[in-house]
């Protein structure tokens, strides 16, 4: 793993990726984080390039190639972390529903198969084929502020 002092951005090798690349801060600012990225994705892009000639292998049906297919199309996934002890009162196969409906996956904050721990998920988007970086990262924006909204009333119940 390779990353900047503050630990914002990472890039690990061959991990379950061939490179993953990753933006991320505490807080709200998900423009500057994507910003980061994107600014980040180019410098490596651009070192890779000039260092060995050859760019990210790109089809255009399917995206970039990874070495996992879960990450087939953009790999884009964007997540946040999120209280939502409404939802986990509620029921928590309810908000696993929910989240299918909104195109979102739900996990806990240890990771994909860490386990769930108290009220706070790691929601993301769920597809990586057949949209663009942004339509994702607004997706889950989008979603997330749904789920919100929903856990607000339900912690009122």
């Amino acid at each position: 793993i390779f990353h900047n002092d503050k630990k914002t951005f990472l890039i690990w090798v061959n991990e379950e990726d061939q490179l993953r690349i990753i933006s991320m801060e505490n807080g709200g600012d998900v423009k500057g984080v994507f910003d980061r990225l994107a600014r980040g994705i180019k410098a490596v892009q651009d070192s890779v390039k000039k260092e060995s000639g050859k760019d990210f292998c790109l089809d255009e049906k399917y995206g970039y190639i990874h070495s996992c297919p879960t990450n087939l199309g953009t790999g884009m996934r964007a997540s946040v972390h999120v209280d939502l002890p409404g939802w986990t009162r509620h029921s928590i196969d309810k908000l696993k529903a929910r989240c299918e409906e909104l195109h979102l996956q739900p996990r806990g904050t240890r990771g994909e198969s860490g386990g769930q721990t108290g009220h706070t998920y790691d929601i993301s988007n769920k597809h990586r084929l057949g949209y663009s970086e942004v339509q994702l990262v607004q997706k889950m924006i989008d979603g997330v502020n749904a789920l919100w909204e929903e856990d607000k009333k339900l912690q009122k119940q």
